[in-house]
């Protein structure tokens, strides 16, 4: 969950190099790498176009490690998503909730351990839009090497896809853009595969990324959703695969010839090289949940090719569903079941400290000038908000430090475990109603006594549209224990929770005009954003946070910060 936090004036005109000082797949190590940020000058789509990069590379460099190892990263400006950070808030990243920006010509060392998960995570930016271009996967794979290395079993290869999104623009002036007007920013140019769009797109063909596959060998794919803005559909031509993990957790196999993915997830794969030898594409394209809301409909793609195949065959192409084919997401985000039998597997929570309900959506906040000027509905501007409170970033101070040297005026920790005004969520009249759209701005969070088992039921609204909303909670893993549509209805529902073996993630894809129930124990000190993983949304204020307080003990207590942790 490490992310790289800096703002586009901070930028390091520096050589990239990547230092990997130690690594052992069969012992606990220290793995420490470089992180140069810096504007590189790459072509897609017949344009040249200066983006931000991680060590000169779009995706940034892939990291490898061995569960239980310690990961040192030295940042010259952010960074790995997903990571539990225990007591290591200080090594999360996001701007303004564990700490400031990192200022010109300076540097933060992040420091973790790589413990208690196994699998494919991810690092990013996590300021502003940065990470449309600043991100790159992060493996841990298992300490143990001997058999089975992995519950699934052996397999003859990895192959890492990285889904993403590509704009012919700076990718901040987009999102100035649409806050300044109060309208919903561009949409973006192209999607990629590996950070290229593939021979779909212009100018494209002769860079598409390409892997080759061995007929009758097993492969790993770790499937990384980096995309800003959408989720996505992904298939490969004549081939299906047996998803195996999702956000570095084990599931049940489960066999499918579709993977949906919400930005924030990951979903590894089996891939069985079962077909006649040949070319097939691989394709990815939008699963556009809220209907009437732009998007780009083109597919990206990338090619796999089979020894000895002719170079001048035209690959397979895939059928993708339709863009707006909610019962195939659905189908496949609550087909997956969490795999009791693998390491570090802990039992369902059944008693719950603390019951939230969190409606979710889109809505406006006042225009604050000439309406006329404002370009958002009802000539306001767009915001998002959790139970109509619209997350506002301080800019003094992050909310981490904030709370540990007790310094008032940063945020207040006042937010409810209930909508104060309750109403009939998924009615899609309430898209005209100015009483229940318009929202207003703070910095308001919830505290959690150590330890503290937490219910979340995230409630969809019909507000401006509804819309299947990817929420992600920064350190902790969570239970997701069912996901239904229409209003959450618990003298129903909870009938329908899975106590035996649900599946676990960080991130979970809300479904469109629905709800899903998740569970989790608070039990690493420190302030942990939770948001939504389209940007966007995210931007709008779609967000809020937690503190998680200190437990008894010197193990369950937050070190004080490192010297050198950036100031604002």
């Amino acid at each position: 969950m490490l992310k790289l936090v800096y703002r586009m004036h901070l930028l390091f005109l520096l050589v990239g190099v990547l230092v990997l000082l130690e690594s052992s797949l069969a012992s606990a190590a220290i793995v420490e790498h470089s992180f140069y940020v810096k504007n590189t000058i790459v072509e897609r789509l017949c344009e040249k176009q200066e983006i931000t990069t991680v060590n000169g590379t779009l995706p940034g460099p892939l990291l490898r490690v061995t569960e239980g190892d310690t990961v040192i990263v030295h940042v010259f400006n952010e960074s790995p998503h997903g990571m539990f950070q225990k007591l290591s808030a200080w090594a999360d990243g996001p701007s303004y909730v564990t700490q400031c920006p990192i200022q010109p010509k300076h540097k933060y060392t992040y420091k973790f351990n790589a413990t208690e998960q196994e699998g494919t995570l991810w690092w990013h930016a996590h300021s502003k839009w940065l990470r449309a271009t600043v991100y790159g996967g992060f493996i841990i794979h298992p300490r143990n090497k001997g058999p089975p290395y992995y519950p699934f079993g052996e397999y003859y290869k990895e192959i890492t896809l990285i889904l993403g999104e590509w704009w012919n623009a700076n990718v901040l002036d987009v999102e100035n853009q649409g806050i300044t007007t109060g309208a919903p920013p561009n949409i973006s140019d192209a999607y990629t595969i590996n950070g290229q769009p593939g021979d779909l797109y212009p100018c494209s063909k002769d860079k598409t990324t390409k892997f080759e596959l061995v007929q009758g060998k097993t492969y790993l794919l770790r499937i990384i959703n980096a995309a800003l803005n959408n989720e996505q559909f992904f298939k490969i031509a004549n081939h299906k695969m047996t998803v195996v993990a999702i956000d570095a957790s084990y599931t049940d196999p489960y066999e499918t010839d579709v993977v949906v993915s919400a930005p924030g997830q990951t979903v590894d794969v089996l891939l069985s090289a079962d077909q006649p030898v040949g070319s097939y594409y691989a394709a990815a394209r939008t699963y556009a949940s809220a209907p009437g809301i732009p998007f780009i409909n083109t597919t990206t793609t990338a090619i796999f090719n089979y020894v000895n195949c002719s170079t001048t065959l035209t690959p397979k192409m895939p059928k993708l569903p339709p863009f707006n084919d909610t019962p195939t997401a659905h189908k496949f985000f609550t087909s997956l079941t969490g795999l009791t039998t693998s390491p570090f597997w802990e039992p369902t929570i059944l008693d719950v400290d603390e019951h939230m309900f969190m409606a979710i959506g889109l809505g406006l906040v006042s225009c604050g000038r000439s309406p006329s000027n404002c370009l958002g509905p009802f000539n306001q501007s767009m915001a998002a908000s959790i139970s109509n409170f619209s997350f506002s970033l301080p800019t003094k101070m992050s909310i981490l430090e904030a709370n540990y040297y007790n310094v008032e005026g940063i945020f207040n920790d006042t937010f409810p475990n209930y909508p104060l005004m309750p109403f009939d969520y998924t009615n899609p009249n309430n898209t005209n109603d100015l009483n229940l759209l318009l929202t207003t701005k703070s910095t308001t969070v919830k505290r959690f006594k150590y330890n503290t088992t937490v219910e979340i039921v995230f409630q969809d609204t019909g507000l401006l549209a509804i819309e299947n909303h990817p929420m992600h909670i920064h350190c902790f893993n969570f239970q997701v224990l069912a996901q239904g549509f229409g209003n959450y209805d618990p003298k129903v529902d909870r009938e329908k929770f899975n106590y035996d073996n649900p599946q676990i993630r960080n991130t979970i894809a809300v479904p469109t005009g629905g709800w899903a129930v998740v569970r989790f124990r608070a039990n690493n000190p420190g302030a942990w954003i939770l948001h939504c993983h389209l940007d966007a949304h995210l931007t709008w204020g779609l967000a809020m946070a937690f503190i998680v307080d200190n437990g008894d003990t010197p193990e369950t207590t937050l070190p004080p910060p490192p010297e050198d942790l950036p100031k604002c």
